[in-house]
């Protein structure tokens, strides 16, 4: 069986929350419940061609995946923020919003079996 890599970390987390495993899970729940909203405004943004706001909004994201250490998507949201604020590239904004959006569902899954346990 290959070991899948693993999308989080939480090294951030526990260091803010001092271990404190309630702090944790709320700061889990705070994420899994953002993704759904940053995905939506990105998709909508990307749609109507609104280049300025869906910067914000991978701005706005970048901060969150950074917290839950998903090294690679921040960096992958940092280049999507600055690529629409310039209006540079823009064939490649759906590639980046499909590769979060699908880092984000494996990381709500290993985020949820950290919670549960």
């Amino acid at each position: 069986m290959i070991q899948q890599e693993k999308i989080v970390d939480l090294s951030y987390v526990k260091g803010m929350a001092s271990g404190n495993m309630d702090l944790i899970k709320e700061m889990i729940d705070i994420f899994i419940s953002q993704v759904p909203e940053f995905l939506e405004d990105m998709k909508t943004y990307h749609d109507k061609k609104d280049w300025y706001n869906l910067g914000l909004v991978a701005h706005k994201a970048k901060s969150s995946v950074a917290v839950m250490g998903m090294e690679r998507q921040a960096a992958a949201l940092k280049n999507l923020e600055m690529l629409a604020k310039e209006e540079k590239d823009v064939d490649k904004y759906i590639d980046i919003i499909n590769i979060f959006k699908e880092d984000c569902q494996k990381a709500i899954q290993e985020l949820e079996i950290i919670k549960n346990t």
